[in-house]
């Protein structure tokens, strides 16, 4: 009895010696993996806004992708997260969130929380993150992984994004991280004069046109920004206009 107990002992000693040098092991790896994002997929591609590449530095992109694909998190491609939605490719996240221009003191609206990624590098840059998610698994997964990596500027809601968060607004940029046939017209009202708003405007499920809008006396000034594929925007966006 006394032999097996020692055995026992043993075998948790090394297992929880094991565990602990695997840890920062494992760090190591997606710190190298996180940094080789960005030289080759995200400044390697052109991006070179500094807020931009010092967000995206430091999140660890692979704690807000489900296990079974974590391997691949600092690949520069979309991965699955559940509810059939994903989270964007590392360069397509820095090239709408560059085009913004965002500043400090800014208050940003997403509409598409999706994994959370994308708040928390807005939330680096900004003031504020208000996110809105359709999908409640989404948006309370979303929400605990924001809170566990410390982020207390960043609000999630789970709701239809078409209507905004109005009683945050106005906002001095939106993201709309799913594609949509149409601007909803609630979050033009709720953009700020001179405010920026980006997403993946079109039709078709299979690529969308990355449109970047700035407000100007009231009416939006459009630039198209080259071809992206988005999962749809659901709910009051699929209404034809």
């Amino acid at each position: 009895m006394l032999i097996r107990l020692r055995s026992a002992l043993i075998a948790l000693m090394v297992f929880l010696l094991l565990s602990a040098t695997a840890l920062p092991a494992d760090e190591d790896v997606y710190s190298r993996a996180r940094q080789r994002m960005i030289e080759q997929d995200i400044r390697g591609r052109g991006i070179r806004d500094a807020a931009v590449l010092g967000a995206m530095s430091r999140i660890p992109r692979h704690l807000f992708v489900p296990g079974n694909v974590r391997s691949r998190a600092y690949g520069d491609h979309p991965l699955p997260i559940g509810e059939g939605q994903t989270i964007s490719q590392p360069y397509v996240v820095a090239l709408m969130t560059e085009a913004l221009k965002l500043r400090p003191g800014e208050r940003v609206l997403e509409i598409g929380t999706g994994s959370g990624y994308q708040a928390a590098v807005l939330a680096e840059i900004v003031k504020e993150v208000y996110t809105i998610e359709i999908r409640r698994f989404l948006a309370d997964r979303a929400g605990q992984t924001l809170k566990n990596l410390g982020y207390k500027n960043v609000s999630v809601r789970y709701a239809d994004g078409y209507q905004g968060w109005e009683e945050h607004a106005p906002f001095d940029a939106i993201i709309i991280t799913a594609s949509a046939n149409h601007i909803p017209l609630p979050l033009i009202k709720q953009l700020k004069e001179g405010g920026r708003l980006i997403l993946p405007l079109g039709r078709t499920v299979y690529y969308q046109v990355l449109t970047l809008a700035t407000k100007k006396k009231g009416e939006l000034d459009v630039v198209q920004m080259g071809d992206v594929a988005f999962v749809p925007m659901v709910g009051e966006a699929q209404k034809e206009r």
